[in-house]
């Protein structure tokens, strides 16, 4: 996923922004630099976000149901932080129930099937490329219409990229119209547009990464559990490939749910929220060259356009427009 910074109100996904905890005040190497390793945090940190969009992909060729890779997705991190966690029992128990309610829904369950679903119908390309880009945009009318302003100078030009990049993916669809691409991209745009509701909730509490991730995963994993054992959601793990549950445990659980947000939140106190959300912006790109060896994805003429129109967008709407400068200066 790629962090925003649109009209003052962004923090990045998975991580609770730049005053979020200390990952580790030692640093990832003494032989590196505290730039060098921000990069290498952010570069692990990238091509976990890519690995997300092409195992919602890969799902529906799996021998997992999407319950099944919620699960992994909500249920590991619990069990390996489990102590830190009980430590942070208190201080996530006193999250105000609005900012809880953005955080699980944005992030939780709903956005998790709508994003396997979307996969499902489309591509790892358009994963990749419609959830995290459409973020900025979704973002900037959350805050418009809290009365935070509206973006200016280059954040409206890359809003605008967006918009156009994402058109481009599916025109080629809408004639003649394919409908399972059509409602796999409507499904990630709603996916996108909970991602951005998630971002704006982790502005408004108080915890390190760790309880964020706490916060996120505990209700989430309780929800799909209730789902599957009711039969509302059907389950398939106990008969699953031993290699498709140890892929979505690494991807999804130790991947997705453990190390992006901790590395991201410790790439942003490295280098600052804006180079990283600069290169967090090339996500889309490792997507679709992933996609290629190991899906078996051929990128098309709307993929090749639409995809650096969204990167392109999301690096100019992530950068802080500069201070106007008074008549009389």
């Amino acid at each position: 996923m790629v962090a925003t910074h649109t009209t003052r109100a962004t923090v990045p996904p998975d991580a609770a922004g730049p005053r979020a905890g200390h990952p580790g005040r030692r640093g990832l190497s003494p032989r590196l630099s505290p730039q060098a390793e921000g990069l290498l945090a952010l570069l692990v940190t990238v091509a976990i976000w890519a690995a997300f969009a092409l195992s919602a992909r890969a799902l529906s060729a799996s021998s997992l149901l999407p319950a099944d890779a919620a699960l992994l997705r909500f249920g590991v991190p619990l069990v390996v932080l489990f102590p830190a966690l009980w430590r942070r029992r208190r201080r996530i128990a006193a999250v105000r129930p609005g900012a809880a309610a953005k955080i699980i829904c944005g992030a939780g369950v709903p956005f998790f099937l709508a994003a396997m679903h979307g996969g499902a119908l489309t591509s790892a390309a358009f994963v990749g490329s419609i959830v995290p880009g459409m973020v900025p945009l979704f973002v900037s009318a959350i805050m418009i219409r809290r009365g935070h302003g509206v973006p200016r100078g280059t954040q409206t030009a890359g809003l605008a990229l967006i918009a156009a990049g994402v058109a481009a993916l599916v025109w080629r669809y809408v004639v003649p119209v394919d409908t399972d691409v059509l409602a796999g991209s409507g499904i990630l745009l709603v996916a996108s547009g909970l991602w951005a509701l998630y971002t704006v909730g982790l502005r408004e509490v108080d915890l390190d990464p760790v309880g964020s991730i706490g916060l996120l995963c505990l209700p989430s994993f309780a929800v799909i559990a209730v789902l599957v054992l009711t039969g509302v959601l059907p389950t398939g793990i106990a008969h699953a490939a031993g290699s498709d549950i140890a892929l979505f445990l690494v991807v999804q659980g130790l991947g997705v749910g453990l190390c992006a947000g901790l590395l991201y939140a410790f790439a942003i106190r490295r280098l600052g929220a804006e180079r990283s959300s600069v290169v967090g912006s090339l996500s889309p790109v490792a997507v679709v060259l992933l996609a290629i060896p190991l899906l078996g994805e051929t990128p098309t003429l709307a993929v090749l356009v639409g995809v650096p129109l969204i990167t392109a967008g999301v690096v100019l709407a992530n950068r802080r427009p500069r201070p106007e400068v008074p008549a009389d200066a």
